[in-house]
Formats: C-alpha cells, structure tokens, sequence
C-alpha cells in the first residue's frame, strides 16, 4: 500500500544488477535473445486490490470492464483498452461504527472516510456469523465490485490490513501509537476465525470461492500508528508465526480445506526475505504462496528472494501489491521487467487501479465528489503488458533487465513486452533459439506502442515490422514501451 511514498523513493535509485535499467540510460541499438530453454513458470496472471477505489465505483459495471475484461469499453468520450485483469484482491475490513459493552472504536485523526472499510464481525460477545453480532451488509460497494470481477473471469484473494478494530490493543484499526504489535494476544485466533468466516460466507452466499486467504499486510513495517492514514497493524514475525496455525484451523473447520495461505506481503523484497527466512519449517509448510510488495522500486534483492521462495522452499511467488507515484507509466513499465527478470513472480497486482492522486492512478478520481477523472499514460502501459502476456502462458528469458517474453504453444505464439526508459534507439529481437519463427501473413510483427510522455502513440496497433529470417528490429522513441506479437512459433 502506498503510505510509505517518500521512505522507499529513497531506495530506488539503483540496483544490485548490472543493465540499462539501473543506470536509467538505455544502450544504443541493443540486441535482445529470447531464450526459450529458460523458462520461469507458467504466468496465472495481473490483479488489482479493490479496497478504496471499490469502496467508491464498486457498483460501476463500466469499471468492472474496463479492468477486468479485454473489450473496447466507452469511458469519457473514447473507447478504452480493457486491462484484462483476472486477480481480484479483496481488503476484508477493520472499521465500525457500533458500541459494545461501552466501547467503541478509535479512528486515527487523519484517515479519510474512504479509507475506512467496515468489517463484518461487529460484536466479539457473539462468534456465530448467523447471529447479529454480524452485520453481513457491511462494505456493499466493494462486495460488488468483487462478485463482478469475479464474474468477469477472476480470481480472488481474501486479505486484512487489520483485525477488527476491538481485536486491536488500542482499539484503533490505523495502528498501535508506537507502531509496535497492535493485535490484542487472546484475539490471535479470532482474527483468523474472521477472515474464515469470510471466506465461507463469499462461497456460500456471493459465488466467490477466494484461493487464497492472507491475513496480514505489511506487518513488519512499523509505521501502522495510530494517527496514520489507512487501516493497518504491525504484526511481528513471531505474531505472524503464531497466527498462521490458527488460520489452517479456522478454514478446514469450516470446510476450506482447499483455500490456500498466501502471507506475508511485506512491503519490500528485502524485507519478504527477511520474514520468511525467520520462520521455521512448520510455519512454512502452512503456506502455499509467499507474496510481496514490489514499493523497493528498483532497488532490492529480487534473485535471492526468488531463490529462497520459489527453488528452495518450492512456493508461489507473488507481487501481490504495488505502485508508482509516476502518471507516465514508465517506472512501472521498468520495475514490471526488473521483476520478470529477476524475481520472476507469476502474479503481478497494482494496488489502486483507481486513485486521488494522479501518479498513483491508471484513471483518477475525486473521492470526496465520487467522480472519476482522467486515465492516465500509465493505464496504457499497464495495456502493452497485461492484455498480451496472458494466465497459462509459459515466461521466459530475454537475458536483459527491460524486456520480457512469454510463449503460448498452443496457439504458437510470442510476446516480447520491451522498454526504452533514455534516449531514441534501434531494438533488434533475436528469435534464432526457436525451431521456427513465422510470424503472421508476410512475416508481419504486430506491435503496440506507448510513448510515456502522452504526446503520441497510446497503446496504437502498428502493421510496419517484418521478421527477416528470425530476427525483427524496431525503433523505439524516448521513454517508450512496446509490445511485440510474433505468430507462428515453434520452440
């Protein structure tokens, strides 16, 4: 999430890699080889967190599709690109607004009204979710907003920012006043029965059967205050440790034998590693796939994360969650590559689709009006990548930290998604690893190209590139990024 803006701007400036991304300069008329005998697992796909833009459109079909469906959908006197979005994460909420026994919950001073998602569990003196202590008409708008993604093909993730707010120590869902653990030691397990309850509930009543549950959010990080600006709470690896066991057991209780833990989602790839490295091999074994943050930006131990996460212990990995505060697009175009050479994740989620902050948003919008504005350069680029690399398709290696690749056999198909964050150069693409290369009628590369400065091309369909033998070259102007379809592929 995104209230560390400033803290990880700091950090990334550079990488521990060599390669045009980390001095910010591109080389001139560089040659990329797709080397399709390595190869990084199969793509499941790109995701958004619903949380506050949802809590705002969540009942908007023309959102629904423009974000998770590849049609030309009518938005603001043009027709738009669908992102073709396919994961759906659901923020379970911490606030309400109720009394029990006297008490009541403690809002930060600074948290926005649109910030404040309201929970389900509303009264602890009652745990069965049929009795009113539950108020199952809590949070309508982004409820909605999930059942039509869902509806539109997705898959869905159950995730918390925090406990309910009278599970929290201090009663305050934004966080402890020292940022230190904010979750009360006798509500470990009501946290988990929570979110179970949730989940049963979705399957049950909202035709929503969440693959994962993932009961924390950054929970490391200390700045989970209680004058902070969002829902949120610090969980110490030890805590994390000992609420996981909890969560197993409150979901096969329920029947949920199949719903999957996904944890931590700690907010940098350093600190993913860190937190899972501290836990033993009980711990691990109850999680299935390990998620992380991408706000390091380009800094960061990607490779080490991945060999830890997905060589050693054998578990998904997951950039559940990121963002730029950049409306062009280009550093989440350069950061997207970093990611698809190194940390090699099978999953990619932004985490507000729609934002008040224009370098936040894909489209922005005023949420004290409720009106949505205008789509960013960023959106487009989000296009280059999330309606070509597609879920099932296998990812593999460009040897370079601006492009990635990935092949579906069945319909013999390549897409190479490539950047050029400095000066205007010549790319050449060296296909000479494949048994065959085509391409369609006369050889004809499709592309699409942005131009992040927003003066030109916005994901325009190109018909003037032709393979000669197996290789193509392209020019690609200042800061742009393009997307190349290649049929007829053999490996």
């Amino acid at each position: 999430m995104i209230r560390r803006r400033t803290l990880l701007a700091a950090t990334a400036g550079g990488t521990l890699f060599g390669g045009v991304l980390a001095t910010g300069t591109a080389r001139a008329d560089a040659t990329i080889s797709v080397n399709p005998a390595a190869t990084y697992g199969s793509w499941e796909g790109w995701g958004t967190s619903l949380a506050w833009w949802a809590h705002v459109f969540g009942a908007r079909d023309d959102f629904a599709d423009l974000f998770f469906t590849t049609k030309s959908v009518p938005y603001g006197g043009r027709s738009l690109p669908g992102l073709g979005l396919n994961i759906a994460r659901y923020n379970l909420g911490a606030c309400g607004w109720n009394s029990v026994n006297g008490e009541s919950m403690v809002a930060s001073p600074n948290i926005p009204a649109f910030k404040q998602i309201e929970g389900y569990w509303q009264d602890w003196r009652d745990e069965d979710p049929g009795s009113s202590a539950w108020n199952w008409n809590a949070d309508a708008a982004q409820r909605a907003a999930l059942v039509k993604a869902v509806q539109r093909g997705a898959v869905s993730e159950l995730f918390a920012n925090s406990p309910m707010w009278w599970m929290c120590v201090n009663h305050n869902p934004s966080g402890a006043a020292n940022g230190g653990n904010n979750l009360q030691t006798w509500n470990y397990r009501q946290h988990a029965s929570h979110l179970a309850a949730v989940a049963l509930r979705a399957k049950n009543n909202w035709g929503v059967n969440f693959a994962t549950v993932d009961p924390f959010n950054e929970p490391a990080s200390s700045w989970w205050t209680a004058t902070g600006t969002q829902e949120g709470c610090h969980f110490d690896a030890s805590v994390q440790a000992a609420v996981l066991p909890y969560l197993r057991g409150e979901l096969d209780s329920r029947g949920l034998t199949g719903t999957r833990i996904s944890a931590s989602d700690e907010t940098s790839y350093d600190l993913a590693r860190t937190t899972w490295n501290s836990f033993g091999s009980a711990t691990k074994a109850l999680v299935s796939q390990v998620n992380v943050h991408g706000y390091q930006g380009s800094g960061g131990r990607r490779d080490l994360l991945y060999t830890d996460v997905v060589t050693t212990a054998g578990k998904k990995l997951w950039n559940s969650e990121t963002g730029q505060n950049d409306a062009t697009g280009l550093s989440l175009a350069t950061n997207l590559c970093l990611d698809f050479r190194w940390l090699h994740p099978t999953a990619y989620c932004y985490w507000q689709v729609m934002d008040p902050s224009p370098g936040w948003a894909m489209i922005a919008y005023d949420p004290n009006t409720s009106q949505a504005g205008a789509v960013q350069t960023k959106y487009y680029v989000m296009a280059q990548f999330s309606r070509h690399i597609r879920p099932g398709m296998t990812l593999l290696d460009t040897g370079v930290d601006y492009a990635a690749a990935a092949y579906d056999p069945a319909q013999r198909r390549l897409v190479v998604v490539a950047v050029n964050p400095g000066a205007a150069q010549t790319l050449t693409f060296d296909l000479s690893r494949f048994a065959q290369v085509a391409g369609s009628t006369g050889g004809l590369v499709r592309r699409w190209n942005t131009l992040t400065s927003g003066a030109g091309d916005l994901y325009a369909e190109r018909a003037d590139t032709y393979l000669d033998g197996k290789r193509f070259g392209a020019p690609f102007a200042a800061a742009s990024v393009q997307t190349f379809q290649i049929d007829g592929v053999v490996v």
